[in-house]
């Protein structure tokens, strides 16, 4: 069976997004090491799960890689790898999903992720869209948890784990420290 996987940046006191909304990351101490350890989880995965908001932000971006003569090596990877993976997007407003490879799901969230896990293939991985991840942990389908913590306090803003109702046992697989002072974290559900 396959493993749905989360797969987001935190700062030290929690957050996901800073207070000035979803692209408010530049605190992510993003560097070799974590393009290394991303590239690492990425490979254990052909699928990635997405809400509308993330999809769309990635669509914008991704695509305009290959053409763009001042991307990094690492980006260019990036946008083959996603180019090619299969897109999973969770969305009640949106009426169509573009992007090649991309399926648009309007309903039946957790059933969905349930049927994806029976079918055939490698990981899936939830990359970035914290707020369909807070609903999936609600419900209880997240397999493991690959944080990144870096060592910074934001203050405020979108925090990793919200509106959870019931505890969630994990085990601690793996944890690594990185040369910026960031930890990456791998915890399965037990």
């Amino acid at each position: 069976m396959r493993k749905l996987v989360l797969f987001l940046h935190a700062s030290l006191d929690g957050f996901v997004e800073g207070p000035n909304g979803p692209m408010d990351i530049g605190w992510v101490s993003y560097d070799a090491d974590l393009e290394k350890h991303a590239k690492d989880i990425l490979s254990t995965a052909d699928t990635v799960i997405w809400g509308r908001g993330t999809y769309q932000m990635m669509y914008g971006y991704w695509p305009t890689i290959p053409s763009n003569p001042s991307a990094s090596q690492h980006e260019r990877d990036h946008a083959e790898w996603i180019e090619k993976t299969t897109k999973v997007v969770f969305s009640t407003t949106l009426e169509s999903a573009e992007w090649n490879n991309s399926i648009l799901v309007k309903d039946h969230v957790v059933e969905e992720i349930k049927s994806l896990k029976q079918q055939p293939g490698k990981d899936m991985v939830i990359l970035g869209s914290p707020r369909l991840a807070h609903y999936l942990m609600q419900h209880g389908v997240i397999d493991e948890y690959k944080i990144t913590v870096s060592p910074v306090l934001v203050g405020s803003g979108l925090p990793l784990f919200q509106g959870i109702q019931e505890k969630t046992q994990l085990k601690l697989i793996e944890s690594k420290s990185f040369d910026s002072g960031a930890l990456g974290l791998h915890y399965q559900t037990v």
